[in-house]
């Protein structure tokens, strides 16, 4: 339950309504790296709040579980989660751009750190703002950071740091819109892989959202996540409730 739960933490969704494919393009040649990181930044996300109701499958090698989720989002400030198994409430999680909770009812435990857990689960060091990213499908990492290569691989853009770098980093786009398509970040030296897969997008209000995230992380064991976007709604006044009931044992997560 403690993998599921720390692992969800990370892997969430947008969406709305049935799905809906955007249309996309294939890539050209001559398009340069500032015009694909440029188009991608393009896109903006412009609202306050964010209400989510998603599906997702967790699986390793020794489980594998089905889930729904109520997402909260405060834009840069909340994402609140409350999880369910078969309709029964079993856990929130509570992630701010300092810390990171959550509480499960199956062991009466709970967990509060910072993102030092999550960035060595998933073997990527991450903040706020990159899982926040993971939601609304753009680049984990600040594109306009690093020098990048560029070539056309499968139709698609491909961006990638030079090969004599530690940490390997790719990213894919689509031609019609710069949409992340992929992007998968591996660090030899310490057996880390992480590929996070963008099958389709739809619009929604003049923005671009998954349809569904597709996930593998790999640091010892492989852990997969897929998660189906059901239902979205921006700009309500939300609430965040979160308290951790009395008598819960705080765990640690290696």
């Amino acid at each position: 339950m403690k993998s599921i739960l720390s692992a969800f933490l990370v892997f969430f969704l947008i969406g709305c309504k049935s799905k809906q494919a955007v249309a996309t393009a294939a890539a050209s040649e001559n398009t340069e790296v500032f015009k694909v990181i440029k188009g991608h930044y393009n896109n903006q996300q412009d609202f306050k709040t964010l209400s989510i109701r998603a599906n997702a499958k967790y699986e390793d090698a020794k489980q594998s579980h089905s889930m729904n989720a109520d997402i909260r989002i405060k834009k840069d400030e909340i994402i609140w989660i409350n999880i369910k198994f078969l309709g029964i409430p079993m856990a929130k999680a509570m992630i701010t751009p300092t810390k990171v909770s959550y509480y499960e009812k199956i062991n009466n435990s709970y967990f509060e750190g910072d993102f030092s857990v999550l960035s060595s689960w998933l073997g990527t060091d991450l903040d706020f703002n990159k899982v926040q990213n993971l939601f609304l499908g753009k680049a984990i990492d600040d594109l306009t950071k690093e020098r990048w290569v560029s070539e056309v691989v499968e139709n698609m853009f491909k961006l990638s740091l030079p090969n004599n770098a530690d940490i390997t980093k790719e990213f894919y786009f689509e031609g019609a819109n710069y949409l992340l398509k992929k992007e998968t970040i591996v660090q030899a030296s310490k057996n880390r892989n992480l590929e996070i897969h963008y099958p389709s997008f739809k619009e929604d209000k003049g923005m671009f959202l998954p349809n569904e995230i597709n996930i593998k992380a790999e640091q010892k064991d492989q852990v997969s996540i897929d998660i189906v976007f059901k239902h979205t709604t921006f700009d309500e006044n939300l609430s965040y409730p979160y308290s951790i009931p009395n008598g819960y044992s705080k765990v640690e997560i290696d």
